[in-house]
C-alpha cells in the first residue's frame, strides 16, 4: 500500500510562547519548531495530533 500526501501534517508556529508553561514549550520543541512562522511536516499519528491539540493556541495546521 502506498502512502498518500494526506498522511502528513504541515504544522506552522503562529503565536509566541511568552507566558506559556514549560511543558508547552517542550511540546513546541518536540514538534521540531524553531522560530515563529516556521513550518514542519510530520507524520499524521495520534501522538502528533495530541501534541498539536495541546498547543493549538500556538500553532496552525496548514492546508495546501
Amino acid at each position: 500500500m502506498t502512502k498518500r500526501k494526506s498522511d502528513k501534517l504541515k504544522i506552522k508556529w503562529v503565536r509566541s510562547w511568552i507566558g506559556c508553561t514549560e511543558d508547552q514549550r517542550a511540546t513546541v520543541r518536540g514538534l521540531g519548531l524553531r522560530r515563529l512562522h516556521h513550518v514542519v511536516e510530520r507524520e499524521d499519528t495520534p501522538s502528533v495530533r495530541g501534541m498539536v491539540k495541546k498547543i493549538s493556541h500556538l500553532v496552525a495546521v496548514v492546508e495546501e
